[in-house]
């Protein structure tokens, strides 16, 4: 792992705000966004906690993977953050504070457009600090059974991301392949508007369990043997495209940008923050080296000599 490249960091112009129903609680809940100082990264505040610290967008944050995200404990933590994660990865918001009066952000319609389209209306500044792109010289893999998730080398200083999504030959949705090469426009054109997708039986598990009980169809993409029911797809590979944009979310509990391509078969929020928190490891690892390395400043009263 190492460091090929810098660009400025980037904020808000003025606050965005956001308002609308979580999937998992179904209660409404209210999100601002407010411009932050540099290096100071994307920290999400519970509002409607006011004495609980507020929780960085890092891996080391990262409670649960289960069917999505969770950043703190379960009392006072925040959930099914990738969306969010993924509006501010997608438009190169590095410093953020998320301020939100529930434990979600809103669901709104599965996808991340409306935050994109918050964020866009709030504008962005540039901000004097850098933030580094990291790349890696040999291929970094997390796996679990058959599914996987590498990021393999750069060739340039950008990032693209590809993803195979197979549910098999008998499954409910068609293998599909989607490829995404970074940047702002291409993020908020082809990836943000893509949904959640559950298959119907993962619809009916789900709840079981207390989960999106006041969600039908029409809310969400539900799979059934022929299709989307009550729905129609936005695009012939929405699901994989929805992949994408989950991988971005998580990819940024990093706090550093990354350059290369990460492909990814059949990963979800685990494998991805599986492989977050590896490269976070390997970046503190040559950091650290670099440190080590660095020759010491002269001692008080000794001059080199000439």
């Amino acid at each position: 792992m190492h460091v090929i490249g810098y660009r400025h960091q980037r904020t808000l112009a003025t606050a965005a705000h956001i308002e609308g129903v979580g999937f998992v609680t179904g209660a409404r809940v209210h999100v601002r966004l407010l411009p932050a100082p540099a290096n100071s990264g994307v920290v999400f505040q519970r509002i409607d906690r006011p004495k609980h610290a507020p929780i960085p967008a890092i891996t080391r944050s990262v409670t649960a993977t289960a069917r999505r995200t969770t950043l703190g404990d379960s009392v006072e933590g925040v959930t099914l953050v990738e969306h969010l994660l993924a509006a501010l990865a997608g438009l190169r918001i590095d410093n953020c504070i998320v301020q939100l009066d529930g434990p979600e952000p809103p669901g709104l319609d599965g996808s991340a457009q409306t935050f994109v389209r918050a964020i866009q209306q709030a504008g962005t500044v540039l901000q004097f600090a850098r933030r580094s792109i990291w790349s890696v010289s040999t291929p970094v893999t997390a796996r679990s059974g058959g599914a996987t998730i590498t990021l393999h080398p750069a060739t340039t200083s950008r990032l693209s991301i590809s993803y195979l999504l197979d549910y098999g030959v008998l499954g409910p949705i068609a293998r599909q392949r989607f490829t995404l090469e970074m940047g702002t426009e291409p993020f908020a054109q082809c990836v943000a508007q893509a949904r959640t997708f559950v298959t119907e039986a993962e619809a009916h598990a789900l709840r079981k369990q207390g989960v999106g009980q006041h969600l039908s169809p029409a809310d969400l993409l539900v799979f059934g043997p022929r299709g989307p029911i009550q729905n129609a797809l936005r695009f012939a590979d929405e699901p994989a495209r929805h992949k994408v944009l989950d991988l971005i979310g998580d990819l940024a509990l990093c706090n550093f940008d990354l350059a290369g391509h990460v492909v990814a078969y059949r990963s979800g929020h685990a494998l991805n923050v599986e492989l977050a928190r590896k490269l976070t490891a390997l970046a503190v690892v040559y950091s650290n080296r670099l440190a080590a390395a660095a020759p010491l400043p002269p001692r008080a009263g000794f001059a080199p000599a000439a």
